[in-house]
């Protein structure tokens, strides 16, 4: 497949172009990852919009190899962050170390952390202490690094991939809602199928393991993002992600009664800005430059699941923020 030079300028992404540079790179992620289409979609998503992504699912699932994979195929600087309990803000951000110059003194240098790179895998993120958790807060979400009161910019295009383990809890220090609110999407991996355990079975224990191209560059990620956010959304579909998010809190009077019963809290308005930008993008992957209900409704469950904050009735009742996020796209009209 050949794709545009990666000279590309933020101006000069078509449709064409970002569905082409698009299936390139889900088509050489498709060789390492076996089956999970929908999960390598919104990852992508997140990557164009320039957010980050949460991925939570059981080990051995390729979560981790799928994120190094996508820093192979879109040919950025990848660094990988194993978080532990004993892990420090400093191993992550980095410190001002003390060196000696030619002349015999000595001064500081700041040494960068693994934060510097394009796409950065925090591994097993909620293993790390809540201290330790709290500093990638601003790196995720201004795109800089403050340290010893100097404040350093980190390279674009910047994305956070993070893991976790659902059923392990020992151990563990669950994400703060400030910080899964900084995730645009959370997306569940789920188990394969057995017809993909077996593709999984041979690509990995065969003579060779499969080995991706070069699909895209930043620039052409950040090109893609830029044509994102010119794609107009009609003002009732605009109107139907704002109501939404309102009926996601139990305490309004449009929350349907699964929200009041089962919701201690809901959405934020980044939940409503992660639905309009999924949506966008989309829109861009099938070739139309009109958002649509059903846009909306395609990334509603990664857009919102971390944003719901259940009761301990719901958390009782076994019920699931996917429920709730079923219940709101059911429950709230597409136009009033």
């Amino acid at each position: 497949m050949t794709l545009p030079a990666s000279k590309t300028s933020l101006d000069e992404i078509t449709v064409p172009q970002f569905r082409e540079i698009a299936a390139a790179i889900e088509s050489e992620v498709g060789k390492v990852i076996v089956g999970q289409a929908d999960v390598v979609r919104h990852v992508l998503i997140c990557i164009i919009a320039g957010g980050h992504a949460l991925l939570e699912g059981v080990p051995g699932l390729g979560k981790t190899m799928l994120v190094k994979t996508l820093s192979e195929v879109l040919s950025l600087q990848f660094a990988r962050i194993q978080f532990t309990p004993d892990l420090m803000p400093a191993d992550i951000v980095g410190t001002d170390i003390i060196e000696e110059t030619g002349d015999g003194r000595r001064q500081f240098r700041f040494q960068p952390g693994p934060i510097f790179a394009n796409l950065v895998l925090a591994d097993e993120i909620n293993r790390a202490t809540p201290k330790t958790q709290s500093a990638l807060l601003e790196a995720m979400q201004e795109h800089t690094v403050t340290v010893a009161k100097r404040t350093y910019k980190l390279d674009e295009p910047f994305f956070v991939l993070a893991t976790q383990n659902p059923i392990e809890m020992e151990g563990t220090y669950p994400l703060p809602e400030a910080q899964l609110d900084r995730f645009l999407f959370k997306v569940n991996v789920e188990f394969p199928s057995s017809t993909e355990i077996v593709e999984i079975l041979a690509r990995t224990t065969g003579r060779s393991a499969p080995a991706p191209a070069k699909a895209a560059s930043g620039v052409q990620i950040v090109a893609m993002g830029h044509l994102a956010r010119q794609i107009p959304v009609p003002s009732h579909v605009s109107d139907f992600v704002a109501r939404l998010v309102v009926a996601s809190h139990p305490d309004h009077e449009a929350a349907p009664p699964r929200v009041k019963q089962f919701v201690r809290y809901g959405s934020s308005p980044r939940g409503g800005q992660a639905l309009i930008l999924g949506a966008k993008i989309t829109a861009l992957f099938a070739g139309r430059l009109n958002v649509a209900f059903d846009d909306v409704a395609a990334v509603a469950p990664a857009a919102l699941r971390h944003r719901l904050l259940l009761n301990f009735e719901g958390q009782a009742e076994g019920v699931t923020t996917d429920d709730v996020v079923k219940e709101l796209l059911k429950s709230v009209p597409e136009a009033v």
